[in-house]
């Protein structure tokens, strides 16, 4: 049985923006807290929200890289101090997912493995959470339209909470925010969008929305991120990523596969930090590979699409746009290898991909990856 579920509201255009504070007054926000980071603010982009919305003025500005339970319980007592009624967030997936971990908090008891979906939480969470308004500056995980968020918890797991109740409020897509992105960030963030495109039509599990979802956020990506990346102010170009993120993870409901089941562990390595969408655009040729002699027809259409061989085509485009080579160039070594394989076989997006490996098929990809 297929169950299929869509979605959330989402205000796509540019200059989105403009209409927060009547989105703010809609959900009843009158003290939201802001969940961001320091490269958002670096780049003006909170000072440019607040200048629209002046009613978001707390802020919790520590988001890492790789969101953390320790970040989200430091962002819970500043909610709590401020006497928030609601959040906003701004900023890539990191910021997203950790509103997320945070609204599942207000309401939720701690700690937050209680609800991973390994862990059998779904079913522990609930509709009892304030609004969340999400407004995504990069186009790459599509965080503001998925049900999940994706934390580095204090045991050192990097687990995934999922539940339709995480879904955001509200997803403001503004693509003018992206406008001058850095070219790889562009292009990594760029490769997160692809990967949840090209694993989700992959994937085992029944969803034909889905699966035609994921192919027009796979064909306005393809189009779109090599111009992207060289203009960082093509708007058009823009405007295409951020559906394609918004398409990837909206699609991605029916589950990824086996790229994401190796770069969240890959991604919960403490003395590397490892960029998540970096990581999926090395390993995503390995799993076409890998994937091939089960996904039948799906191969040709991918390479009809794509102009070429998948696994060929992304080998190219990741050399084109700045793509680190291999694992090897971002600090991978053997020593960490064993760990994360066994950790992929434990991880919730092992179960969809179309070909079960095995703990050594995944030592072997990521040696293959290296």
């Amino acid at each position: 049985m297929a169950t299929i579920t869509y979605l959330t509201r989402i205000e796509l255009e540019p200059g989105a923006l403009s209409g927060l504070p009547s989105f703010l007054a809609q959900f009843k926000m009158e003290r939201p807290l802001m969940v961001t980071d320091q490269g958002v603010v670096s780049a003006g982009l909170l000072a440019r929200l607040q200048r629209s919305a002046p009613a978001v003025s707390s802020v919790f500005d520590q988001t890492p890289q790789n969101p953390t339970e320790t970040a989200v319980l430091a962002a819970l007592d500043r909610y709590r101090e401020e006497n928030c009624d609601g959040l906003v967030a701004l900023g890539g997936g990191s910021s997203i997912d950790l509103a997320k971990a945070l609204r599942l908090l207000v309401h939720h008891e701690e700690p937050l493995s209680h609800y991973a979906a390994t862990a059998g939480g779904i079913s522990k969470i609930t509709a009892n959470m304030p609004p969340l308004i999400a407004i995504p500056t990069t186009a790459g995980t599509g965080s503001e339209v998925g049900r999940g968020a994706i934390i580095n918890l204090e045991d050192g797991r990097k687990l995934g909470i999922l539940s339709p109740h995480l879904l955001p409020s509200l997803a403001l897509c503004d693509p003018e925010l992206t406008l001058g992105l850095p070219p790889f960030l562009t292009a990594a963030t760029g490769m997160d969008a692809m990967s949840h495109c090209l694993e989700t039509y992959m994937s085992s599990a029944i969803n034909p929305p889905a699966n035609a979802i994921a192919l027009d956020g796979l064909t306005r990506a393809m189009r779109a991120l090599p111009k992207a990346v060289k203009d960082g102010g093509d708007l058009d170009a823009r405007l295409d990523m951020m559906t394609a993120a918004m398409e990837g993870a909206m699609a991605f409901q029916k589950g990824l596969g086996a790229v994401h089941a190796l770069t969240h562990p890959l991604g919960a390595i403490k003395d590397l930090n490892l960029h998540h969408g970096t990581l999926n655009a090395i390993l995503m040729p390995v799993v076409l590979r890998f994937n091939r002699s089960v996904i039948g027809g799906k191969w040709d259409t991918l390479s009809n699409l794509m102009g070429g061989e998948p696994d060929r085509i992304l080998e190219t485009m990741n050399k084109d746009i700045g793509i680190p080579s291999g694992l090897n160039a971002l600090g991978l070594e053997g020593t960490h290898l064993d760990a994360v394989a066994r950790a992929a076989l434990k991880d919730h997006c092992h179960a969809t991909n179309p070909r079960l490996a095995t703990e050594f098929e995944y030592r072997s990809l990521l040696e293959e990856a290296r």
